[in-house]
């Protein structure tokens, strides 16, 4: 089984939590409880209460007896933990409703009491003792799967692969353990070369369940393999759809489920946006010693599907069809979801170089994201850092602790006016970063791997090339607005205007049919919102993104009740 795990991909500050929290034991009173909520259910030994793969997966409490939890993979078998009287079922799949990633089976005849995934969310969000220590258990429990690439998944790849970080970066993101083996580290790779009739140049591979194999997957496939979205109705008029799941998406579908709304997330990618690919965050209110962009946005992610806030992953909103209400926003499969009421926070995209030959190197060089992840793909080498933003400083500052050196390419002549001071100060005194004023990237160089790059000081003309392996792209960002041409009001790059924002004559035009003007965060379409990033005017910060997530709620209830 450790063959099957790969430490690099995991932070090697994870530990592994007291078992008692992992693992705890409900009083008979707790049971009590728990048992007001569901059915009491007679076992037998060699009982199966839930295969791999299985949807709608319940809940268990084990009053007498005991049942085995169990990985099954590739041939292989391993008891993950045993639960007895006290015990019960489940980690954070069970919030989302995804297909079960373990089997469960009965070790020893007794009885149980069962619930399904809706009882057991009404449970969790109005017992607050018993739904503290669910929810941790939970979350504890995921974290374990992990850290020890306990799944049923099997991703089989290379460190050189470009695929195979996107692969790695699409599963970690979404909080989905797997196990990985490395062609040029893992001895078992052939075994599964042969088992599965697949040969070096289809990697990346991906094996779901043991099953099906997936060469080289898009993260669509990904997502339709594991069963993401398998519960969830797109043909429903919801309360409210929210488009992109950052920190203001993730905000808003926590408040507003919490207070009853029926929400939909859709999600291009992953939970997190922007926000989630930061490396450190030390400027948000709450964590004093700083949280990595993933650990927050997973826990936001995870206070949703707590709420019952469901998300779509890896689908593109590509049009808002806004002439009659409920307005529908279609997504790239063609499905149209009715909606009452809709919160954009579909964020903005890193702006990229104008280098004809960079799409040649992304994964294989060039990296939109400084986690530990790509970290571990430069340690002890020269990167450069591209932008002059928070993103960028807590990126130069992450990555100087494992590199030789870190370059910084800053187009403008100062930092003060895009970075926050405490990241300038750290950045002008750290011995391993090299700040490169009014200078820009000109040129990649490479085959498979990027090899080396140029730059250009745009002030004097002077150019240099080095052999540079790494480049971290940070600069600037693009609003993800176009699908919404023709739809709502946007300054000229694009971005989204709302409340006094808009000015009358362009509310005019827009033909705004009420007499009052629109809510703060609210656009030129009634009951259409936008939020974070992609929003004209907005503040570039983590807070300000979760605020306005937040505020945008109670003007949705407003235009619900109008």
């Amino acid at each position: 089984m450790n063959a099957m795990s790969d430490p690099s991909t995991k932070p090697s500050a994870v530990q592994s939590p007291p078992v008692s929290e992992m693992f705890p034991r409900l009083t008979p009173a707790q049971i009590e409880r728990v048992a007001a909520h569901g059915r009491l259910r007679s076992i037998q030994r060699g009982d199966i209460l839930v295969e791999v793969g299985q949807p709608s997966v319940p809940f268990f409490v084990v009053v007498t007896g005991e049942i085995q939890v169990v990985r099954q993979s590739v041939g292989m078998e391993a008891i993950i933990t045993a639960h007895t009287h006290g015990h019960f079922t489940g980690e954070v799949t069970m919030l989302s409703g995804r297909p079960a990633i373990v089997h469960i089976r009965v070790s020893e005849n007794g009885e149980l009491i069962e619930m399904d995934r809706v009882r057991m969310l009404a449970l969790v969000q109005n017992d607050a003792e018993l739904g503290q220590i669910i929810m941790r258990a939970f979350i504890l429990r995921r974290l374990s799967l992990i850290a020890r690439g306990l799944s049923d998944v099997v991703l089989v790849g290379s460190t050189h692969n470009a695929g195979t970080l996107r692969v790695k970066e699409f599963l970690t993101r979404n909080g989905h353990p797997y196990a990985y083996l490395d062609l040029e580290r893992d001895s078992d790779v052939q075994n599964l070369l042969d088992q599965f009739h697949f040969s070096i140049d289809d990697i990346p591979v991906l094996i779901c369940r043991g099953k099906t194999v997936l060469r080289n997957p898009t993260n669509q496939q990904i997502v339709e393999c594991l069963g993401f979205n398998e519960t969830i109705d797109a043909t429903q008029v919801r309360d409210l759809i929210i488009v992109g799941a950052g920190p203001s998406g993730l905000a808003a579908a926590v408040y507003g489920a919490s207070e009853g709304l029926d929400v939909l997330v859709i999600e291009t990618d992953a939970p997190g946006g922007q926000a989630g690919l930061s490396s450190r965050i030390e400027n948000y209110l709450g964590f004093p010693m700083g949280v990595s962009g993933q650990d927050l946005t997973n826990r936001a992610y995870t206070q949703a599907q707590k709420f019952g806030a469901q998300t779509l992953i890896a689908k593109n909103a590509v049009r808002l069809f806004c002439d009659k209400h409920p307005y529908a926003v279609q997504i790239n499969d063609g499905t149209r979801i009715p909606t009452r009421a809709i919160i954009i926070a579909s964020g903005a995209q890193y702006r990229k170089p104008a280098i004809h030959n960079l799409p040649q190197f992304e994964g294989a060089g060039v990296y939109y994201a400084a986690t530990f992840m790509e970290s571990q793909l430069c340690t002890g080498e020269q990167v450069i850092v591209v932008g002059g933003g928070n993103s960028a400083g807590q990126a130069a500052v992450f990555l100087a602790d494992t590199t030789q050196q870190v370059h910084m390419l800053v187009r403008s002549g100062s930092l003060a006016e895009s970075m926050s001071r405490y990241l300038i100060r750290r950045i002008e005194e750290h011995p391993r970063i090299t700040l490169h004023y009014h200078t820009e990237l000109t040129a990649l160089a490479g085959r498979e791997h990027l090899e080396g790059v140029s730059w250009r000081n745009n002030q004097s003309g002077e150019t240099e090339t080095h052999p540079l392996r790494h480049i971290f792209v940070m600069a600037g960002a693009d609003p993800s607005s176009a699908w919404l041409e023709g739809c709502l009001v946007r300054d000229s790059k694009g971005f989204i205007k709302t409340g006094m924002d808009i000015p009358e004559e362009e509310l005019k035009a827009a033909r705004w049919p009420l007499t009052r003007r629109p809510f703060i965060l609210e656009t030129s379409l009634p009951g259409v919102f936008a939020v974070g990033d992609v929003r004209h005017s907005s503040i570039k910060r983590v807070a300000s993104a979760v605020g306005e997530g937040s505020i945008a709620i109670a003007f949705v209830h407003q235009t619900l009740h109008a």
